[in-house]
């Protein structure tokens, strides 16, 4: 049920053409295994959604990226329980082109 959700936010956000670009891994990290700002810190959910770079040099990236992130916490969510919300962390890693591959050739 959440690897569905979260490929329906994404393309919610996006539009049905990501749907088959969507992939999605879940890793589970124990308690205290996370860190942040030098401290263990306890995130109920995290989602590390890969996209391509040129996402953040669009003129609305600062909408899409805010989109992605209420879309995702919100799938999150609604699987997992609301009660989870506030630990949910989102992040948004870009990818250059010239460093990603799609099939083993270079997705320019």
């Amino acid at each position: 049920m959440l690897v569905a959700a979260l490929t329906d936010a994404v393309v919610d956000v996006c539009g049905e053409w990501a749907r088959d670009l969507v992939s999605v891994r879940l890793d589970g990290v124990p308690a205290g295994r996370f860190a942040q700002g030098g401290r263990a810190v306890g995130t109920h959910a995290s989602v590390i959604l890969g996209v391509r770079a040129g996402v953040f040099d669009r003129p609305d990236a600062a909408q899409i990226a805010a989109r992605l992130g209420v879309a995702l916490t919100d799938a999150i969510t609604r699987v997992v329980g609301d009660d989870l919300r506030a630990g949910t962390m989102v992040e948004l890693v870009a990818s250059p082109p010239e460093r990603t591959f799609v099939g083993g050739a270079l997705a320019v």
